[in-house]
């Protein structure tokens, strides 16, 4: 196939770009060096600010990121756009009625529904987890406004955050199943401050969304402690956002092309959208400029094997929705690895992979280039980042570039995640280790592939 085009091409006077040797080591050093990430948040995080998937805010986005790839130097840069449930915030208040009357710091999480207009009353009842309020009977539970909280810790790899996100993502529709009025939480973080963490929640099909919103760790704290009192908590919650209907949200996408369009492709980005309370500096606009910094340097060093798919993923937020909607466009593509950088902006420390043969030359390379960046080689069990997890079901090559976690519940989803967050120094670090996981993706004959791809390559 390549002969016949190369044939075709000579024949009609039209140059074939070739691909050019690529020394991964001088640009994983030049990354440190390289600016380009940083003047992406700062300016998207300025620019725009923050960016509620389905709003006019997200579709500004989308409009700058195209400006912006384009004067990169990314080919084929294009919205595509899909549909999800837009939802807007609107008044948030609360207060202690009874025993000790004081005020609440919290915030609505998203889809939530709303209190009436005057907001609503009613008796507080705590449960310590998710399976203590699942265990609990209807009878016990109904007309009252359920409190759940939890004790979520720091860690580097982020993996607090997994055992105790369902006390968002699912206590709002169990506590509406068994007919609570409303629902709050503790925050899903692990801040201090007296800041409430956003977030979504999700609702079965054909339940009515209640209030629900998250306390700040130090408000939930202190509701808590009055409920250890033994006396009869009563608070007062006033929230109105509203659903707004069917809104577009959107992927914007950018190329690096490549040589050979039968070796594969390279997937990776970050999400656009953001949540409303901040201006979305660590999640995700540092994602989205980390991943098109590292795509930008290997593009300038000449024509990469692989084309580079960079994709700033819409409506991450809110749900599976807008990875959904990617995956089923785009499922018969053929990408050599997904990767997703969605955890901050501070120092890469580990190495995960997914794929068939860990020990593949390739992957050792990989691991040789990252080394001294001070990452270190983890396990084969990669989770990756929500809008490529699609792909993991069928086969597809994931990498996991994982981002020191220990301060970063301390800021997601929170008024806290705005630019000054950012360490340039660290953002340099991570542009230089995903320059060395791009070119060596987009290079090395003996990167893993897909079965399929493996097949198709070897049949040429």
């Amino acid at each position: 196939m390549k002969q016949l085009l190369l044939a075709l091409a000579l024949i009609s006077g039209v140059a074939v770009a070739q691909p050019t040797h690529v020394d991964p080591a001088a640009l994983r050093d030049r990354a440190l060096q390289d600016d380009t990430a940083w003047t992406i948040v700062r300016d998207l995080t300025t620019e725009i600010g923050p960016r509620l998937a389905g709003t006019n805010a997200e579709a500004r986005a989308r409009d700058w990121a195209v400006v912006r790839l384009k004067s990169l130097g990314f080919k084929n840069v294009r919205v595509e756009p899909f549909e999800i449930e837009g939802w807007q915030r609107g008044i948030e208040r609360g207060e202690v009625l009874q025993p000790f009357p004081q005020p609440l710091v919290l915030t609505a999480l998203g889809r939530s529904g709303p209190t009436p207009t005057g907001g609503l009353s009613g008796e507080v009842m705590g449960f310590g987890s998710v399976a203590e309020l699942e265990a609990a009977p209807a009878a016990a539970i109904r007309g009252k406004i359920v409190f759940v909280w939890h004790r979520m810790g720091v860690s580097q790899d982020g993996s607090s955050y997994g055992a105790f996100h369902a006390v968002r993502t699912q206590a709002p529709a169990i506590a509406a199943g068994k007919g609570a009025m409303a629902v709050l939480i503790r925050s899903v973080g692990t801040s201090g401050d007296r800041l409430a963490h956003a977030g979504a929640t999700r609702w079965p099909d054909g339940q009515k969304p209640i209030p629900a919103a998250a306390l700040s760790v130090p408000d939930a704290e202190q509701l808590e402690r009055m409920l250890s009192t033994g006396k009869s908590v009563s608070v007062k919650l006033t929230l109105t956002p509203r659903f707004t209907g069917k809104q577009t949200s959107g992927h914007v996408i950018a190329e690096i092309p490549g040589h050979d369009p039968d070796a594969g492709m390279v997937l990776i980005g970050g999400h656009l959208d953001s949540w409303d309370l901040g201006t979305g500096a660590i999640d995700d606009a540092a994602g989205v400029a980390i991943t098109a910094a590292a795509a930008r340097l290997v593009g300038q060093a000449g024509t990469p094997l692989r084309t580079v798919r960079l994709v700033w993923f819409g409506s991450e937020e809110f749900g599976p929705e807008g990875a959904e909607a990617f995956y089923e466009a785009h499922r018969s593509d053929e990408y050599v690895v997904a990767a997703e950088s969605d955890f901050g902006a501070d120092r890469i420390w580990k190495l995960d992979t997914r794929v068939s043969d860990p020990t593949n030359p390739a992957i050792q390379r990989l691991e040789s280039l990252l080394r001294p960046l001070g990452i270190a080689r983890g396990n084969n069990e990669a989770r990756g980042g929500a809008d490529i997890s699609p792909f993991k079901g069928d086969g597809t090559p994931i990498v996991s570039l994982t981002q020191d976690g220990t301060r970063y519940f301390d800021l997601h989803h929170t008024a806290n995640d705005t630019l000054d967050k950012v360490d340039s120094s660290q953002l340099r670090q991570n542009v230089a280790a995903w320059v060395a996981l791009v070119a060596v993706a987009a290079n090395d004959p003996e990167w893993p592939k897909k079965p399929d791809i493996q097949r198709k390559t070897a049949a040429k």
